[in-house]
């Protein structure tokens, strides 16, 4: 077994759990390693920390798997996602759920989305990558699946020397689906749709628009395939609009809106949100309900603080089309701007607008994602409603 012995300086972080060891972390490698080869991880004094994959041409060099000294082979694959679905069967997550959520289920790198009888996974390091063809048989093994599909092109594989690509991981099927959420059903395209083809992640904070919206015009922006508008329509929404800059999730849209007969209620549009938000504003358009989903403003460090005012710019201009006393619905999705660096973001908005905010309801990512403390990389999803008056 490669021997990976850590500097002392950062022997806490990894003492208290986290299970990433940057390159400039260790301060020697015993043994030649090869991407995705397990190794042992220790302290600097010599005490075993941990066993994981590792990555030479990585700027993660280890991700630890284990804190013990267990074998890592297809049976550890299969416990590891068998202990995740019976934690999401006891918190009442089955028919959609985030199965493997990386990090938060000791499984670093892996993602794995049941929408109800299929399935959707990411590898996103070299060393969980290695192990595909054993997790594709845990599923199998574990839920007899319809369907297995790899969302592999995303670019931060090219960080891990993985090339980007997706396909079938079983027989073939057809990967444009229907699932059901909070009484709708909803398309989606595990093939061509984001990420695997839906978010999960807002699927309990879409049940909590349900009071705000009674009898109320809608406008929502970032809508992507209309979820949160199709849910207010469907909570007794008055009327709904919603607007994304691509043609084809508005299409989507309008087919989820459709399949749920709620299209005399609800209907989208592609228009560009930033130049509606501040166009509208000015015209003093005016709406009872706000709702604000965009996409990570940024995915690097370097870019924070141009996202910052990126979220800063449409809450402003979100809170300007508010009628007084109707109510702004905001989130983040990016784990790089913290919930605190949110909440003052919104803070100083509403400041600028000229408006005074209630919090009503401040969540994060639904629990089958769930947050692990100390991970920051876990506590990402940031979701808001405040009510909107006049000062």
């Amino acid at each position: 077994m490669i021997k990976v012995y850590l500097k002392r300086k950062i022997a806490n972080r990894i003492f208290n759990g986290h299970p990433w060891v940057f390159g400039n972390e260790a301060e020697r490698i015993d043994g030649n390693a090869n991407p995705g080869d397990i190794v042992d991880v220790f302290y600097n004094d010599g005490r075993f920390c941990g066993r994981g994959f590792i990555n030479p041409k990585s700027q993660i060099l280890v991700r630890l798997l284990t804190r013990h000294k267990e074998e890592i082979n297809e049976q550890f694959f299969y416990n590891r996602i068998n202990k995740a679905w019976n934690y999401r069967k006891k918190i009442g997550y089955t028919e959609n759920c985030r199965l493997i959520f990386g990090e938060a289920d000791e499984m670093p790198a892996l993602i794995i989305d049941k929408f109800n009888d299929y399935f959707v996974i990411q590898t996103l390091a070299y060393g969980m990558d290695v192990w595909k063809t054993a997790i594709v048989k845990t599923l199998q093994e574990i839920f007899n699946p319809k369907g297995i599909y790899e969302r592999n092109d995303v670019p931060v594989r090219e960080l891990e020397g993985l090339p980007q690509q997706k396909g079938f991981l079983s027989a073939n099927f057809d990967t444009n689906i229907i699932i059901n959420e909070n009484g709708l059903k909803f398309y989606v395209d595990i093939e061509n749709g984001q990420k695997t083809g839906y978010f999960l992640d807002q699927q309990d904070n879409r049940k909590s628009i349900k009071h705000i919206v009674k009898n109320a015009d809608v406008l929502g922006v970032f809508t992507y395939t209309g979820t949160f508008e199709i849910h207010a329509a469907y909570y007794g929404a008055k009327s709904v609009l919603g607007l994304d800059i691509s043609e084809h999730a508005v299409a989507q849209a309008n087919k989820n809106a459709a399949l749920n007969g709620l299209e005399n209620i609800v209907r989208f549009e592609a228009m560009n949100a930033f130049d509606v938000l501040k166009k509208w504003s000015k015209e003093e358009k005016k709406y009872d309900v706000v709702m604000l989903d965009p996409p990570a403003f940024t995915k690097s460090r370097e870019n924070i603080q141009k996202a910052i005012a990126g979220y800063k710019e449409i809450n402003l201009r979100g809170m300007q089309l508010i009628k007084n006393g109707g109510f702004l619905v905001t989130s983040s999705c990016t784990n790089l701007v913290p919930p605190e660096m949110f909440l003052h973001t919104i803070e100083l908005a509403a400041k600028d607008a000229r408006k005074k905010i209630r919090q009503v309801v401040f969540n994060a990512q639904a629990s089958d994602h769930p947050i692990i403390w100390g991970m920051e990389n876990t506590n990402y999803l940031k979701f808001l409603i405040v009510e909107v008056c006049d000062k």
